[in-house]
């Protein structure tokens, strides 16, 4: 009997503590200031595992598919995949960026008439597109204009030079692969700034 009088009495005093010290406390935190969960939530929506870019097989397909394309591209003066795609783009919407150029070069080139060219371009497209699902909740932040305009100028241009475009646009795999890379991954690899002659 005397020791549920104890165990009573602790249990008593522990209920009292938590009462007066530890509500308080949570009364009076600070709450996290409006929408930065969400920022968090989008920051992580629009990044992918550096793994996916480390595996040889599919970067080897990938840069030799460019390399075959440009061997018959004879246009050197335009580039379509370059800086000139994240004009007045903030950095933290680049990897959206890339999302949207990925999804037009695999819908637009790699999965027309190009795919009976070459060689490894479904296998590129799909892993291409492997990488837009998996940024499927990557939205961009702030107001699109200045996106959709470079977006639209990267097709225009691609248009203008008919079926060299979609051959250059092939040929620039590599450097589409370098940029997804640095723009969607923690540890950017150096690769996505690189000049090609």
């Amino acid at each position: 009997m005397a020791s549920l009088q104890t165990w009573t009495k602790y249990f008593t005093a522990w209920i009292f503590c938590c009462c007066c010290c530890c509500l308080p406390l949570l009364l009076t935190s600070p709450l996290p200031p409006k929408g930065v969960g969400v920022a968090v939530a989008a920051h992580h929506a629009c990044k992918l595992r550096k793994i996916n870019f480390q595996q040889p097989y599919i970067r080897n397909r990938t840069y030799t598919l460019a390399k075959m394309a440009r061997v018959s591209d004879q246009d050197t003066d335009n580039r379509l995949i370059g800086q000139q795609l994240y004009v007045n783009i903030k950095e933290n919407n680049r990897c959206y960026m890339m999302k949207r150029v990925v999804e037009i070069i695999v819908k637009d080139v790699l999965l027309s008439e190009a795919k009976d060219q070459y060689p490894y371009t479904e296998e590129v497209a799909q892993f291409l597109a492997s990488m837009t699902s998996e940024l499927s909740r990557c939205k961009f932040s702030g107001h699109r204009e200045h996106m959709e305009k470079n977006l639209e100028g990267m097709k225009s241009k691609m248009q203008q030079l008919g079926a060299n475009g979609k051959n250059k646009a092939i040929g620039e795999l590599d450097l589409l692969f370098d940029y997804v890379e640095n723009a969607c991954t923690d540890t950017p690899k150096k690769g996505g700034n690189k000049k090609k002659n």
